[in-house]
């Protein structure tokens, strides 16, 4: 990788985490949650990115680096999606009525 493609590298990295922290900032309290439960069972991209980084076949001598470093992404990944579930789960169970519950 050249100097260029990393200095563009880190402006882009930068600039997007600018953006996030804006965007992020300005969402309302009663609609972070919905959002960040949505947010994260796009995780299930990463997910599968992780697993053919981890699967696929790696020559060189830190090939075993590529494929740890792959499956720690695939752990992350997957507590955040089962994480984002869970959240999306109970926050939809605030909404339904208990038993013997009145309209």
């Amino acid at each position: 990788m050249g100097t260029e493609t990393l200095i563009i590298a880190i402006v882009i990295f930068t600039l997007a985490t600018f953006l996030g922290v804006e965007l992020i900032g300005r969402v309302p309290p009663t609609l972070h949650t919905p959002l960040m439960s949505g947010a994260n069972a796009v995780s299930g991209i990463t997910v599968v990115g992780a697993l053919l980084i981890a699967g696929a076949s790696h020559e060189g001598e830190s090939s075993w680096v590529i494929t740890a470093l792959g499956f720690v992404a695939i752990v992350l990944a997957m507590m955040n999606v089962v994480g984002g579930y869970a959240v999306t789960d109970r926050m939809l169970g605030m909404f339904k009525k208990k038993p013997g519950e009145s309209k």
